[in-house]
């Protein structure tokens, strides 16, 4: 007997409900964590910055154990531990009168996130046709994308009518709605996580994480290296667009209208990105992306005022849209079938590795030298970093294309 046609409906509750709500959570918190710090627990400007990092810190350092649970417990535990986890962490950080039980609590919703990520993305690969996988992959980044645009739009209407724990229980209801959605649904992936706890029994956690690494240490460290490239850029705009504007001097309404447009323009493309990616090849994505990325950025200095803000940051979400889905599909394409958790978490790792070292770079060179400069500086890296964006996922779609080899093939087919 054949199997029934794919069909976006069967997937669309399990696999996107909980990104949405669990990007509502985030959302939610992160244009309050910093005043909920500095207001009500009594931190310095400089602490409650570090504070909101934590989360992200959260992110990078549980890319890796991530992969390790997944493969122990299974997609579906581990989503259900990260997502208990996660609203813990948030009631913790939200109404617990401690700067430093805030901050670690933020780095456990950090980690808790991590899990979520990885499992979707592993419960992704196991459902779609090979001729969906991007466009089901720009899909998610798009869900992310929706539910960071409607954390903050429902917190701000909780702090109006609450406070700033408003915006907390925002975020609580957002991961319980998660928790719900995966508690509840199908388990369309049961038997291949048992399959691999099968698998992993017999194994040390960090051990088998460790052996994975090692056999795929070429494909993360070229293919890989081309996600730090795009993350980092990624993540260079997301923190220098808030400082150009508060460096014009606009306020909170008009930096937010700014944002709002392009968030909205941004979740247009998410679709047809994953269609140029299914049909022409990731590279057709990827390289544009990169180089569009490293432009506007440059750009920045030429916006003058809100207009030219607008501009600009529309220009940057087109070029992130493009991107929507691509480090996932990349990593979809690139993941072996042995040890394919421990593999997405050293992948997912890569990413962290590029957000951080987006944030950084801004917060360094704008430290030693003007935004302007730093601006002009990331646009350039930006650029030569296209290069190795473009050579190795063209390498990938080149395999793919010949049909001898997949894309995790690539790298070591270079050798």
């Amino acid at each position: 007997m054949s199997a029934p046609p794919f069909a976006w409906r069967q997937i669309a509750l399990p696999a996107y409900g909980p990104v949405i709500g669990n990007g509502t959570a985030i959302g939610a918190v992160l244009p309050v964590a910093a005043l909920r710090a500095h207001e009500q627990l009594g931190a310095s400007l400089a602490a409650a910055g570090l504070v909101v990092a934590l989360i992200g810190v959260g992110q990078l350092i549980g890319a890796l154990p991530a992969g390790v649970l997944v493969a122990r417990v299974g997609e579906r535990r581990a989503l259900v531990l990260a997502g208990v986890v996660d609203v813990v962490a948030l009631a913790v950080a939200g109404f617990v009168p401690s700067l430093v039980v805030m901050g670690a609590a933020l780095c456990v919703a950090g980690l808790a996130s991590s899990v979520y990520f990885l499992a979707r993305q592993g419960f992704m690969i196991d459902l779609l046709p090979a001729d969906r996988l991007a466009r089901g992959m720009s899909l998610l980044g798009g869900a992310l994308r929706l539910g960071m645009l409607l954390g903050p739009a429902l917190g701000g209407v909780a702090v109006s009518l609450v406070g700033l724990q408003g915006a907390f229980v925002v975020a609580i209801a957002g991961a319980a709605t998660s928790l719900t959605i995966v508690a509840l649904t199908p388990d369309i992936t049961a038997s291949r996580d048992r399959a691999m706890g099968a698998a992993a029994a017999g194994e040390q956690g960090l051990g088998s994480l460790v052996r994975v690494l090692r056999r795929h240490a070429r494909t993360l460290l070229t293919v890989g290296g081309a996600v730090v490239i795009m993350s980092a850029l990624r993540q260079a705009r997301v923190v220098i667009l808030p400082l150009w504007a508060a460096h014009l001097g606009l306020g909170g309404v008009e930096s937010s209208t700014a944002f709002a447009v392009a968030g909205a323009l941004e979740l247009l493309l998410v679709y047809p990105a994953g269609w140029v990616m299914d049909q022409v090849g990731r590279a057709a994505v990827a390289t544009p992306m990169t180089v569009l990325l490293a432009v506007t950025i440059a750009a920045l200095p030429l916006a003058d005022g809100f207009g030219g803000l607008v501009a600009v940051a529309s220009a940057m979400a087109v070029a992130n849209g493009l991107g929507a889905g691509i480090v996932m599909t990349l990593g979809a394409d690139n993941a072996p079938d042995a040890g394919r958790s421990e593999f997405l978490g050293g992948w997912r790792f890569c990413g962290e590795v590029g957000h951080a070292g987006g944030s950084l770079a801004v917060a360094v060179l704008t430290a030693l030298v003007s935004l302007t400069t730093t601006a002009l500086a990331i646009g350039v890296v930006g650029l030569l970093g296209a290069g190795w964006v473009g050579w190795w996922t063209l390498r990938s779609d080149r395999a793919a294309a010949k049909g001898g080899l997949s894309g995790r093939d690539v790298a070591q087919s270079s050798s």
